[in-house]
């Protein structure tokens, strides 16, 4: 059974405060002691500067780190336990308590949380790559064989039939090794080779190391046009590639028969990029559930960095996009590295953390 949890906007200039006597949402004070954060950046930067990591919500968070460690080669750079009234707000999950670990591989980081209560539902067994929960972040490799060996040794389950080499006639992509596979939550995953010519310079430098870093998160959206909107127009991502990408190659990548994406790459100034894969064919992927939660395993959220968490906020109410927390919560000890933050889904259900450290 999950918790519905009414949408209240803290006002401007005010700080949340609940009383610690009472339920969180039985006394609700609100004073004029907030210290507003400061918004120092130009009024025509983007909201957002950066991509600041990709958080996915695990079953057994000590299975989760063997796997991404020994398996993929992640760093493990934080580790807490979390609890609070703050954290309720922020994730719309009353009562939790959470285990949340940061994992690095090069300079990209992921975040892994563990809901010790209360616990969610698990990823849908039939889960498919064009329905629209669906949320993979793609690993660079140095050597697609060796990887791909690497995997079979430590039985991944395989979502591709093995390593596709997208075809010449998809000139944007053409000569891209890449290769799908699972957790051991079921959350979709990529690896990714580039040819020569294509992706950052950075991955052409291996130093003898498989696993590389993080070039992208990718989602299932339902429009192109309206993601743009969203990430685009208001966050101020740019643009950094299109791609129509169709064939047996993509069919056997993604496991979806008859599948042809339109493919748009998004970037910020720092960090990752978000990669929408709209499914022109076929009909049929699912819309995110209305009923998903923060503690559901299915879930996954994006880490945005912003300078103006207000102008952010002001936005996403005006775009009637639907907010998860109640409004901008407040973090006075940012034990995990911001101290303002508000959670909203974007126009496919796909949940937002906008952050200001």
């Amino acid at each position: 059974m999950f918790l519905s949890w009414r949408r209240k906007r803290i006002p401007t200039g005010r700080r949340l405060v609940v009383c610690q006597l009472c339920s969180p949402f039985a006394c609700l004070l609100l004073v004029a002691t907030y210290t507003r954060p400061s918004n120092a950046a130009s009024p025509n930067a983007p909201l957002v500067r950066a991509v600041e990591s990709v958080g996915m919500t695990v079953a057994d968070v000590d299975r989760s780190i063997r796997f991404y460690s020994k398996v993929l080669s992640f760093e493990k750079i934080s580790d807490i336990e979390l609890q609070g009234v703050e954290y309720e707000h922020l994730e719309g999950v009353f009562a939790l308590r959470i285990h949340v670990v940061a994992m690095r591989l090069g300079d990209e980081s992921i975040e892994l949380t563990e809901y010790l209560t209360p616990q969610g539902r698990p990823v849908p067994s039939d889960s498919r790559s064009n329905d629209r929960w669906f949320q993979h972040i793609a690993i660079i490799t140095s050597d697609m064989d060796r990887a791909y060996s690497w995997l079979r040794e430590n039985r991944v389950q395989q979502v591709s039939t093995g390593p596709q080499t997208l075809p010449d006639y998809i000139k944007s992509a053409a000569g891209i090794r890449a290769f799908y596979f699972e957790d051991p939550d079921g959350h979709p995953l990529e690896i990714l080779e580039f040819s020569p010519d294509k992706g950052d310079p950075k991955w052409r430098h291996a130093n003898g190391k498989l696993f590389l870093g993080i070039d992208h998160t990718a989602i299932a959206v339902a429009q192109t046009s309206a993601s743009l909107q969203f990430y685009r127009d208001i966050l101020g991502f740019r643009v950094a590639g299109e791609s129509e990408n169709y064939g047996s190659e993509q069919e056997h990548l993604s496991n979806v028969f008859g599948a042809r994406l339109r493919i748009t790459s998004l970037r910020s100034r720092e960090g990752p990029g978000i990669e929408l894969l709209e499914y022109l064919a076929p009909g049929g992927g699912r819309a995110m559930p209305g009923d998903e939660h923060a503690n559901d395993v299915v879930h996954h959220q994006t880490r945005l960095v912003t300078d103006n968490i207000d102008a952010a906020l002001n936005q996403m109410e005006e775009g009637r996009y639907q907010l998860v927390s109640s409004g901008i919560v407040t973090f006075a000890k940012a034990e995990i590295g911001f101290h303002f933050a508000v959670i909203v889904r974007d126009p496919d259900g796909h949940a937002i953390e906008l952050v200001k450290k």
